[in-house]
Parts: structure tokens; C-alpha cells; sequence
């Protein structure tokens, strides 16, 4: 599995990353069994990027991922979470999370960007999982709380950096125009950018891309599926697009992209996968991944050379936009092979 480096940066992380959000029961009970099968399966496709959150799933998400990492070379793997939520006492519960994951809400989360947050967030992940230290750290979903995000959490990320306890900071949303804002007015090294560069959304070309790649920034990719309608060979109606039943007109275009696909001897999902590193701001692509099948699925199609006339083809067609580059496509040579290369100050 090949490497790229977060630019300006000490943190190299593999082209694929292992999405943790499913493991934590995100919309069903994931068995145990079935998380660390995953996280096994991910290590032996090569996969040593990994991304979780406390939000997911009240932290069952972080304590999964830790129990199976802690056993792993500490220096053979790159774990980011995130901050801008603390886990509190649930004086109100209910019996079952509201927030879209199958577990108890004993605890419920409560917005924190403040300078003491991001810290007490960050001890309580390392308590959960077991590890010694996050080398990528997000704020997570700041959508409401630009001025704290930015006046107060970014710079206690950014303090941690220059001490060398962190290798990287940036920020992850499901939109583009407040990333770029963190790329040009923040510390932030690195967005994880949900859904707005795929087959289907390009949207990302207007802000936050440009942003990285002027500022010398890089762009972690999720979402690439866009909820699930980029999934399969075929979409088919009533599948999902952004969390969402999909429009009918977008179903359409998938399957109009997917058609094409097929005349380049590829499919719809290998193509979503390779469709950000048409970008050259894009270092990498997670997949959220609930079983041992599906991360076999995921790195097999990611395996999957996909032909560089695809995106000509697309954009002559106005199936993706005309100022989609390709000089960022995995059809190039990669930067770097090697391992993870971020190793923090004693």
C-alpha cells in the first residue's frame, strides 16, 4: 500500500484509510467480532491509516480501534480522531443514542472547541484507546463554531504540533467553503473533506482544493461513495445519496458514469475510489468498514488500475465537471512507498 505525505508535515499515511465510524454501531449493532475481524483485515490489505471519533458511537468506535491497534508496532500506524465534542453524564437518557448509532446514551456529547476542551478530549481518547498518542487530530463538524474552532481550538492544536505531540492538525465537515477558510486563515494542516469531491460532487473545486494546493495544504477524501449510491456497478433506485433516498435525476447520472465505466473495463465503486486523486491536493481516501468482506471488497478496488482516459471521457460526456484535473490521478507515480514516518518528541 503506498504512502503519501500530509504536505509540510512529519505524517505519512497510506493511500487508503480505514474509516471507523461503522464500527461504532453507526445506524446497526456491528458484533465485535465483526470490527476486529475488520480492523485485522485492514492491517493485512496494507491499510495503516485509521480514523475514528469519540462521536462515534459515544466512543465504542475509539475503544474498538484501540483494543485491536495496541497490539501493532506503534510505529507501523497513523490513528486520527477528533475533538470539538466531550462525552457527559446523560441526565435525560433514553435508552438508545439519537444520533444515528445503536448504542446506550448513558453519556451524551456536548459542543466544546474551547482551548481546556480540545485537551480534556484528547486525554479522554487516549484513555479510550489505549494508545500513547494521535498523530492526526480534526476538529470535528465546527459548522456553528467558527470563532471558537479558530481563535481557541486551533491554536492549542497547533501548540500540541510544535511540541511534537501531534504530527498534524486540520479539520473534517461535510462542506468545503468553511475548510478552505481553515487552510488559508488557520494552522490547519490537512482537511477531511465528506463528500464534495466525488463522481458526483465536485463542489470542492471552488474552495477548498484550490486552497491546498496554493497553500501547500493536503486533503484527506471520505464519503467518496456519497452515502452509498456510488457503492455498486449498478445504483438502483432507493439507494442513498448524502444520508438521504437519492434524487431520481442523480441516480441516473450515476448510472450514466457507470455506463462508461464499463466501456473502460472498470466499475462505478473502483472509479469513486479513484476519482479524488484526480486532485494533487488528495493524499488519501477512507472508507468507513464494518466487515472483514468489505475491507477485502474496498482494497481490491482500490487495487484496481483505472484507466486515465476514464475522466476525459466523463467530462466530454458533462458527467463530471471540465475543470476536473488529472495530474494528481494513482495512474502517476506515487511520492513515496515506505512506512509511516511520523515519530513524536520525546
Amino acid at each position: 500500500m503506498r504512502l503519501r505525505q500530509i504536505q509540510n508535515t512529519p505524517v505519512a499515511v497510506t493511500e487508503l484509510g480505514f474509516g471507523a465510524s461503522v464500527i461504532g454501531n453507526l445506524y446497526r449493532v456491528t458484533p465485535s467480532s465483526d470490527a476486529t475481524a475488520a480492523i485485522d483485515a485492514a492491517w493485512d490489505a496494507g491499510i495503516r491509516y485509521f480514523d475514528t471519533a469519540l462521536h462515534y458511537g459515544l466512543g465504542l468506535s475509539e475503544l474498538r480501534l484501540g483494543a485491536v491497534l495496541k497490539g501493532r508496532p506503534r510505529e507501523e500506524y497513523v490513528v486520527s480522531s477528533k475533538v470539538g465534542r466531550l462525552l457527559v453524564p446523560n441526565e435525560e437518557p433514553h435508552g438508545v443514542d439519537t444520533e444515528g448509532f445503536v448504542v446506550r446514551d448513558d453519556l451524551r456529547r456536548q459542543w466544546n472547541f474551547s482551548s481546556d476542551g480540545v485537551l480534556r478530549s484528547i486525554e479522554h481518547t487516549l484513555r479510550r484507546t489505549g494508545l500513547d498518542r494521535l498523530d492526526i487530530v480534526y476538529l470535528h463538524d465546527p459548522d456553528d463554531h467558527w470563532q471558537q474552532a479558530a481563535e481557541e481550538a486551533m491554536p492549542a492544536l497547533a501548540d500540541l504540533r510544535e511540541q511534537g505531540v501531534i504530527g498534524a492538525i486540520g479539520v473534517g465537515m461535510n462542506q468545503s467553503a468553511m475548510p478552505a477558510r481553515f487552510l488559508r486563515e488557520t494552522a490547519a494542516d490537512v482537511v477531511m473533506l465528506a463528500g464534495r469531491y466525488t463522481l458526483l460532487d465536485q463542489s470542492a473545486l471552488d474552495d477548498v482544493l484550490p486552497a491546498a494546493q496554493e497553500l501547500g495544504k493536503s486533503v484527506v477524501a471520505v464519503g467518496v461513495f456519497n452515502s452509498g449510491l456510488l457503492s455498486r456497478d449498478r445504483p438502483v433506485p432507493g439507494m442513498k445519496y448524502d444520508y438521504r433516498s437519492a434524487p431520481v435525476d442523480l441516480v441516473h447520472r450515476a448510472s450514466a458514469i457507470a455506463e462508461v465505466c464499463e466501456q473502460h473495463g472498470t466499475t462505478l465503486p473502483a472509479a469513486a475510489i479513484a476519482f479524488p486523486y484526480t486532485h494533487p491536493g488528495v493524499v488519501n481516501v477512507t472508507l468507513g468498514m464494518r466487515t472483514a468482506e468489505q475491507v477485502e471488497r474496498n482494497a481490491d478496488l482500490h487495487r484496481r488500475p483505472v484507466p486515465a482516459d476514464l475522466w476525459d471521457h466523463l467530462r466530454a460526456e458533462g458527467l463530471i465537471r471540465p475543470d476536473v484535473p488529472t495530474s494528481g490521478s494513482r495512474v502517476a507515480p506515487s511520492p513515496m512507498v515506505g512506512t509511516p514516518t511520523f515519530h513524536p518528541m520525546s
